[in-house]
């Protein structure tokens, strides 16, 4: 039953991370065209921005070695297709493929910076200040990343300005978007209002801003709700609830797409995605995977007579 709320936008947009964030997490190497069917499939249930691959090196994350491989075999998919890039290497490989939308990704936190990108966070961002400048040069749209917005598992609570100050520098070096990352899922709903409080309270305005959740302890969809409230209309979510970190080994699945829609179509908030043919998506998914779907939505949907 669709029963409206009061003080909620009335089209969220849904930035899909199932197809990177999710299956980079994997403990085998997906097939290059179970990877391209993945992507066709979640553009044909209506998603409208689907994050392709990660051109980072293959060291690091082998799982997405392939990126070659794969963006060019997505060239008819009706759909924005992010990529992301560590640095210009990685962006010269992204634009020598046509690529158009272009992420990066930083910390809020010393350590993680350290142990995900082996540098500080003053010495990432000036990583990605010629990385940002050459993609916007070229016409690209750009997001940056933030990861560790509300706890870190070494340095434990992150301070609100601390993340406010990394959230401004990335946006000073011309990011169109930021993805405020709760990367070990530990946000509560008054920690995610006081965070875009605190944005809004420093020049940030909610349109440029997206939320990205994991449901570590189950609070992913209330976070959700409560940056909804706040006028927050991007959400990254990732198909079957896919993914984790490979650098913060507390971090488990992130926020399932399909209990996002599930909630988002209860409160008649428009996102353009078919529930039925994205629950299908994931479990033809899970098959080629080798697991069930941590999602409660798929697996509620999937086992009805």
């Amino acid at each position: 039953m669709t029963v409206p709320a009061p003080g909620l936008p009335a089209r969220v947009r849904i930035h899909e991370v199932g197809a990177r964030d999710g299956l980079q997490n994997e403990k085998t190497a997906v097939p290059t065209e179970v990877k391209a069917e993945f992507v066709r499939r979640l553009a044909g249930a209506g998603l409208t921005t689907i994050e392709a691959t990660s051109f980072v090196h293959p060291k690091w994350v082998p799982q997405l070695a392939d990126a070659e491989q794969l963006f060019p075999l997505l060239a008819d998919v009706d759909a924005a297709l992010p990529v992301l890039v560590p640095n210009e290497r990685g962006l010269d490989r992204a634009l020598a493929l046509g690529a158009t939308r272009i992420a990066v990704f930083g910390s809020a936190t010393e350590t993680f910076a350290s142990r995900n990108l082996n540098r500080t966070v003053a010495e990432s961002l000036a990583m990605f200040e010629p990385v940002v400048a050459r993609a916007r040069e070229g016409g690209a749209h750009v997001r940056g990343y933030l990861s560790m917005c509300f706890g870190d598992p070494w340095e434990g609570a992150v301070p609100v300005h601390q993340v406010v100050s990394v959230a401004k520098a990335l946006l000073d070096l011309g990011c169109d978007e930021l993805s405020l990352g709760d990367t070990i899922g530990v946000a509560t709903p008054g920690h995610v209002r006081a965070l875009l409080s605190a944005l809004n309270e420093a020049g940030v305005t909610t349109d440029r801003i997206g939320v990205h959740f994991h449901d570590t302890y189950g609070q992913a969809l209330s976070n959700t709700l409560a940056a909804l409230q706040h006028g927050v209309t991007t959400v990254d979510a990732s198909a079957g609830g896919l993914g984790g970190c490979p650098y913060a080994k507390s971090a488990t699945g992130n926020l399932a797409t399909e209990d996002l829609v599930w909630m988002l179509d209860g409160l008649g908030i428009e996102t353009g995605v078919d529930l039925a043919a994205l629950t299908a998506t994931s479990v033809w998914m899970a098959e080629q995977l080798g697991r069930p779907s941590p999602s409660r939505t798929v697996r509620a949907l999937s086992h009805k007579e």
